[in-house]
């Protein structure tokens, strides 16, 4: 109904409220244009968008679209915030990773913005545990917040920064940081698994010092969708409140030492759910245990590196904005942006200082921590922070049924629920239909490569680690190869005919398409001219029509081996294969580069 201004002026007086059915009804005659005849509610399901876990997107929600009453910041069901006053005060912690001994860097990030520091130690990491006092030099321990992750060597860690704070005169109360223990996420990486009593028994030196981590992301590198990476981890983390209450501790103390550290991609709203939900689902898992006031869930926030790029990786900073922007709206309390180069190497200064200015700018010139739970009412997620709760809710369940975490980690059923969730992804990335910029969209061949020194070599032997540009990555260092082999890269001639109205978008989609695998599109001269032994036609479907035939033969008489054509499927003599949007790509990409003799 319409709501009269306190002035009584009522714009819309006059104008009738619209229902659901007439947006559906315009929506129909939309698609009637487009030569869709749906109507009422199956016109608005033309519209939707498949998600992940059997998750939608719908085009239009309204009130109709009811969830469960998130309830307020600070208070169970904790979906708005485990914290009343959300992250106003001082923003969310921003926590910087460091992977090489490097105390410099370390003190840098601290002047500059960064809150807490975040050290991989031994095996896997450029770090070794005995070298922590060095990485630490001149850093105040009781002011910055540390967080190891140091495998199997956990306890020897810990001994080592007890001993650091001990030489540094850090009073017990004033230490803040997490040892960060995690055998299970250590299985999950390796297959194998370390003892967590000792671990245990020194978390009791430190109050403010959490001793365990429940890490999500080898789920999530592993392939799985956003309800796997929650379900997993709230297994974990029950996992986690047996073993500690079986030491001895209360429902309450178990809860008061686990941090929960999740991924956050660019798909803003996805994750800005997932962090709600997860707060939810930890909250339940509280109040079974008899300590719902105990159930606020601490998270930490990590930019996806699943989702960051090897070529072009400039493009991987707009991808950190987003996934940093949605992990503060979705109430993470500490943000780790990974730098633009991580997939290359070790990051250099430049790159760490754009890391930690993307949490600095979103918080003080932003001002995005300002407001709780800024997307709490919005029906949109609302509703999906509703759905991907219980989606990860009957995950985990089946995790319980099947015997807990480390029954499926061991009985290879969680490692195969991942790979068929990374298939399916696997296929819309090879379609294009998640397209990946500067990857499989808009590729710059001529690129200048950005070199960095080697990083460590990442911790193997357990669940499989995947990039959303792995399959062009392959493509592309076929080609590279190719030219550092022979000084030039595979060709394809692009043969536009027609006006340029004609054959523009074609010629640019083409060119594009074949780019994606490293394959050079030359578009200027003749065929014989271009060097090239295939070529691509490029028009409207009206001179495909008139021509498409007389040019493949003439084309084939010049010498052409192979002719494709820019367009859906058809009947024309002389034409060999089709490429078109939603083709898979790669499939005819490594088709183009076998027959071009590029060498796998």
């Amino acid at each position: 109904m319409t709501v009269l201004p306190d002035d009584g002026l009522a714009l819309a007086a006059e104008f009738p409220d619209a229902t659901h059915e007439q947006w559906q009804h315009l929506v129909a005659g939309v698609l009637r244009k487009s030569g869709k005849e749906v109507s009422g509610a199956a016109a608005e399901d033309a519209l939707a968008t498949a998600l992940e876990d059997g998750l939608g997107a719908r085009p239009l929600y309204t009130a109709r679209d009811t969830a469960p009453d998130p309830g307020l910041p600070g208070f169970a069901p904790f979906v708005r915030g485990g914290r009343a006053q959300g992250n106003t005060a001082d923003g969310w912690d921003v926590r910087q990773r460091h992977a090489a001994a490097d105390g410099q860097a370390v003190l840098t990030d601290l002047e500059n913005g960064v809150t807490s520091v975040w050290l991989p130690l031994g095996e896997g990491s450029g770090i070794q545990v005995s070298e922590l006092g060095r990485v630490l030099d001149g850093v105040y321990l009781d002011l910055a917040p540390v967080v190891l992750d140091a495998g199997a060597e956990t306890e020897a860690a810990a001994l080592e920064l007890f001993k650091l704070y001990e030489e540094r005169g850090v009073a017990p109360d004033a230490a803040r940081g997490n040892l960060g223990a995690d055998p299970l996420g250590f299985e999950a990486r390796t297959g194998r698994s370390y003892d967590l009593a000792p671990v245990l028994k020194l978390a009791e030196r430190y109050p403010g010092v959490r001793a365990l981590t429940v890490d999500a992301l080898p789920y999530h590198e592993a392939g799985g969708s956003a309800a796997q990476e929650l379900g997993a981890s709230l297994a974990t983390g029950v996992a986690y409140l047996r073993a500690l209450t079986e030491a001895g501790l209360s429902a309450e103390q178990a809860c008061a030492q686990l941090e929960f550290r999740y991924a956050a991609t660019a798909d803003q709203f996805l994750t800005i759910a997932k962090l709600r939900a997860a707060r939810r689902l930890w909250a339940r898992v509280a109040e079974v245990c008899g300590v719902p006031k105990a159930g606020a869930q601490v998270q930490h926030a990590v930019t996806s590196p699943v989702m960051m790029t090897r070529r072009d990786p400039w493009v991987n900073m707009l991808r950190t904005t987003i996934a940093t922007l949605a992990a503060g709206a979705g109430g993470a309390d500490a943000v780790t942006v990974l730098p633009f180069d991580q997939e290359l190497g070790l990051p250099d200064a430049f790159a760490r200082r754009i890391a930690r200015n993307t949490s600095t700018i979103l918080i003080e010139e932003s001002h995005l921590a300002r407001v709780i739970d800024p997307a709490g009412g919005s029906w949109y997620v609302e509703r999906l922070t509703d759905e991907l709760a219980h989606a990860a809710w009957e995950f985990f369940r089946t995790i319980e049924r099947d015997g807990g975490q480390a029954a499926v980690l061991r009985s290879g059923r969680l490692r195969t629920d991942l790979a068929t969730t990374w298939a399916e992804r696997s296929k819309k990335l090879a379609k294009r239909r998640e397209p990946v910029t500067g990857v499989s969209e808009f590729p710059h061949l001529a690129e200048k490569p950005v070199v960095r020194e080697p990083a460590p070599e990442p911790l193997s032997g357990g669940l499989p680690r995947v990039r959303r540009d792995e399959a062009y990555e392959e493509l592309r260092a076929r080609s590279d190869a190719h030219l550092a082999a022979t000084g030039s890269r595979p060709r394809v001639y692009l043969a536009a005919f027609g006006p340029a109205a004609a054959h523009t978008a074609r010629l640019t989609f083409a060119a594009n398409l074949f780019q994606a695998g490293g394959i050079e599109a030359v578009t200027e001269g003749t065929f014989t001219e271009s060097g090239a032994s295939e070529v691509c036609l490029c028009s409207s479907d009206a001179l495909y029509a008139e021509q498409a035939e007389s040019a493949a033969q003439e084309l084939r008489a010049a010498g052409a081996a192979h002719v494709s054509l820019a367009g859906r499927p058809a009947e024309y003599a002389g034409v060999d294969s089709y490429v078109f949007a939603g083709c898979d790509a790669v499939s005819v990409l490594t088709d183009a580069l076998d027959r071009l003799g590029v060498s796998r």
